[in-house]
């Protein structure tokens, strides 16, 4: 056992070559052992160090031994190599981002710089269109006398507060039509709670969606009261970048429709077109649900599938009664609206 200890080569030294070690004595194998407990008594208790190699090289005894020099630099480079690579382990790796991914994040950068160009471009055309108007006022006035001068001007002050006046009226009939329609209108509920199964795209197209519904109801000569519900942390955070959210006259719900309108379920009625239900005429006292969902067809049938498991009455517009279409008869955005007369 000595022998194959003292005489035999140490296993640490097999990464270098060969040629650099042959059979060492008992005393570089002694040096050698005493170095490694050295170091390993360093590595596993940092507050009581051990200094037998130092002891050793000041013993003149042993002599000078090149093997252990080497011995030491091939310990200090792996305590090294170590030390980086926990250094390397303790910080965060990045994610490296799937080709498909790198694709999206492309395009939606191309999309966003496009957007940037089109909107410089729009009011780069508004302030010429101003400069213009300006120029063809100041030369019409610098062509006629102080008389007529007066006259224009009063008359295009007049013109001004006539606009003015009138998109105050505007502004107050159609509030004044939504405060009625949160008390006597149609609840129209928009369910939100598919956030988890859309891209951030599919929900900022969603929340483009819901703002065209606001205004087009706002318009409206009879507006119905709108519902937001199942408001999640990432719908509500595209939502809050449309001008004007917070001053909206809807209904705002973190909740679910279910608790929301918990007195009212026997009334709820969810439009889907996989229902068998045909829905011929509005009930003022029913409130109707449409899902919030941008899939792309992926998720066929899961409104109807939630609104069973929950227990709620479903119905499908007449969409194919009312309006010729070759594909889906499910109804989104840019697909023209149908006039169903009920």
């Amino acid at each position: 056992m000595w022998r194959r200890l003292f005489f035999s080569r140490p296993r640490f030294l097999t990464s270098l070559s060969t040629a650099n070690y042959s059979l060492i004595s008992r005393q570089t194998a002694a040096r050698a052992m005493l170095l490694c407990a050295d170091r390993l008594l360093q590595t596993l208790i940092p507050s009581r160090r051990c200094h037998f190699n130092s002891q050793f090289a000041s013993d003149n005894a042993f002599g000078p031994c090149p093997e252990v020099g080497m011995m030491d630099a091939v310990l200090n480079e792996r305590s090294d190599a170590g030390s980086n690579a926990e250094e390397d382990q303790a910080q965060p790796r990045e994610e490296k981002m799937s080709k498909r991914a790198q694709k999206k994040l492309l395009k939606q950068q191309k999309h966003e710089a496009r957007r940037a160009v089109r909107k410089a471009e729009e009011k780069e055309h508004k302030k010429q269109e101003a400069a213009r108007k300006r120029r063809e006022w100041e030369e019409k006035l610098a062509s006629v006398d102080e008389e007529e001068r007066v006259k224009l001007i009063d008359a295009r002050r007049g013109l001004k507060k006539e606009r003015v006046e009138k998109k105050r009226e505007e502004k107050a009939g159609k509030i004044e039509r939504l405060r009625k329609a949160k008390e006597q209108g149609q609840n129209i509920v928009i369910d939100l709670e598919f956030a988890h199964l859309m891209s951030p795209n599919e929900i900022s197209s969603l929340t483009q969606q819901i703002m065209y519904c606001y205004a087009m109801n706002k318009r409206s000569s009879s507006p119905g009261h709108l519902w937001l519900t199942g408001i999640g942390i990432d719908m509500e955070t595209q939502l809050l970048k449309i001008p004007g959210y917070n001053n909206w006259m809807i209904e705002k719900e973190s909740r679910s429709y279910v608790e929301a309108l918990q007195d009212w379920k026997d009334d709820l009625v969810y439009l889907t077109a996989d229902s068998e239900v045909t829905l011929d005429t509005l009930d003022s006292k029913k409130s109707y649900i449409v899902g919030g969902l941008v899939d792309r067809n992926r998720w066929k049938g899961i409104t109807i599938k939630k609104a069973t498991e929950q227990g709620i009455q479903t119905a499908k517009l007449p969409i194919g009664a009312y309006l010729k279409m070759s594909s889906s008869q499910v109804l989104s955005s840019p697909k023209p609206e149908p006039k169903i007369p009920f």
